[in-house]
């Protein structure tokens, strides 16, 4: 670091612990930041270094980059995002926003209580299935509100990122399989490039967040909050919205975090329309992971002195190779009455199935939702139960389970399928796609089934009792699946049906 801005830190730490005790000032040093947090406040300065990948070596770049990043952070978390200060040299010192010459800028900011950060929920087991569901919410309202850029992206954005890790590692001198390694990548670029191509120039390549991890979200006021978004590279921001979503459900999967990855993943699908983007979804985690390889690798190639970067970093290599494998797809049917525990066990399911994130859930009391304009929780009058409507929901079921299954994605359907027509066009399905084809129906005593629907709050299902009563003396026709026992609690359900699909 310059003299100058150590003299800058100085001069930042005695502004901030003024009126605070001595030694409340905590610095926190990155390689291309420093963030000094006291009180209730945080600044961010960024530190005078040029690399491959970004310049902030001169005032006046580092004043631009953080006008940069207020401007774009204020998308996602204008309450955290206060302003820019200007530091300048006086007569008598250093100061803010005065007559003078420019020294350096930083960034001020609302200090949040770091015990909300998801990196540090995920270890403590805080992640929850409501919070997972609001920050897919978040980031794909978020994606929507976002314009079009076709200038960066598509498959010359993604070969860019390409050629970046495959220079790094070889540079690195880390991994003995570097070139199978790189070899694997390139072959899945290449028969991935007219859809990476296709979805470029269909507006899917938007000026995102950029560095969507787990520790780059928070909780404000109970809300899950975007916040510092990689704001000194349009090449690096503006990207596919997958690409983006991509280093969130790969950082929940390297925690193994699985569960919740595959929740975010459904959540954010059930508001976009991104069918046909499914089958990136593995290959952008991979290309995420290894993006993390690298740099780890080159840290330790430099150091030497920390093993565990050098642990850190096999593993993600380890895991960037693991999701490029080709796995095959499954067609997966829960089926049962009402109440008896299809959604939840689909939800544990469906993370077990090839390839990661999970399989892609539809449900049917969503898509019936989705079909008819309301949100999920939304209650639905009887009419929307009509068979004309129900002919409907089946009819998309069957075609968005077709266009996953066909992007190399497996599918779990959530939904009572009481009638032998539809379970067989199900069947059908997965036939015409080449996949194997699995269907479990849950069964528990009418007591059972009764009391779980009428304890049910805030739920995608309107079943009642009386649809329960109604649904019990109909004639499901002959039923040639497996029946799984769903009387007793959710997770010897899910062992179960595990256990018939040989996960």
């Amino acid at each position: 670091m310059s003299a100058g801005q150590r003299q800058t830190i100085a001069f930042l730490t005695h502004w901030l612990g003024q009126s605070l005790p001595p030694g409340s000032v905590q610095v926190i040093e990155t390689h291309i930041s420093v963030v000094l947090l006291a009180g209730e406040r945080a600044i961010k300065l960024k530190r005078d270094v040029s690399l491959p990948y970004l310049d902030f070596s001169t005032p006046e770049r580092r004043l631009a980059a953080c006008e940069a990043e207020v401007k774009l952070n204020r998308r996602t978390a204008p309450a955290l995002y206060l302003g820019v200060r200007r530091i300048v040299q006086t007569a008598t010192g250093l100061a803010f926003d005065a007559p003078g010459p420019l020294v350096d800028a930083v960034v001020e900011m609302r200090r949040f209580d770091e015990a909300g950060m998801f990196d540090r929920l995920a270890i403590h087991n805080g992640l929850s299935d409501a919070l997972m569901e609001a920050l897919a919410s978040r980031i794909a309202a978020f994606h929507r509100a976002a314009l079009p850029d076709s200038r960066f992206g598509g498959a010359a954005g993604i070969e860019r990122v390409l050629a970046i890790n495959e220079a790094a590692l070889r540079a690195s001198r880390v991994f003995d399989q570097a070139e199978p390694f790189i070899a694997a990548f390139r072959t899945a670029f290449e028969t991935r490039k007219p859809l990476l191509e296709k979805r470029r120039l269909a507006g899917k390549v938007r000026r995102c967040h950029g560095d969507l991890h787990l520790r780059n979200i928070c909780l404000v006021e109970g809300v899950p909050t975007l916040f510092d978004c990689l704001e000194f590279s349009e090449d690096l921001a503006i990207i596919d919205v997958l690409y983006d979503l991509a280093f969130l459900l790969m950082d929940l999967w390297e925690k193994d975090q699985h569960r919740h990855a595959n929740r975010l993943l459904n959540r954010y699908f059930d508001e976009m329309e991104e069918a046909e983007g499914l089958g990136l979804v593995p290959f952008f985690m991979a290309i995420r992971a290894a993006v993390r390889a690298h740099v780890l690798a080159t840290q330790f190639a430099e150091q030497r002195t920390d093993p565990a970067l050098q642990e850190q970093a096999f593993g993600y290599f380890d895991l960037a190779f693991d999701l490029l494998r080709v796995r095959r797809p499954r067609l997966v049917a829960i089926a049962g009455w009402s109440g008896s525990g299809k959604s939840t066990v689909a939800s544990l399911v469906a993370p077990k199935l090839e390839p990661a994130p999970g399989a892609r859930i539809l449900s049917s009391d969503r898509i019936r939702k989705q079909h008819l304009g309301v949100a999920p929780h939304e209650r639905l009058p009887d009419t929307a139960y009509r068979s004309e409507i129900s002919a409907l929901v089946y009819a998309a079921i069957r075609s968005e389970a077709a266009r996953a299954l066909a992007t190399g994605h497996s599918v779990v359907v959530d939904s009572v399928l009481d009638r032998a027509i539809d379970r067989a066009d199900l069947e059908t399905v997965a036939r015409l796609a080449g996949a194997p084809f699995d269907g479990l129906w849950l069964v528990a005593p009418t007591s059972s089934l009764v009391a779980r629907v009428a304890a049910r709050r805030n739920d995608p299902s309107d079943a009642t009792v009386r649809v329960v009563e109604q649904q019990i003396r109909r004639d499901r026709g002959p039923m040639t699946w497996p029946e799984i026992d769903a009387a007793g609690g959710r997770e010897e359900t899910a062992a179960r049906a595990s256990q018939a699909l040989r996960l």
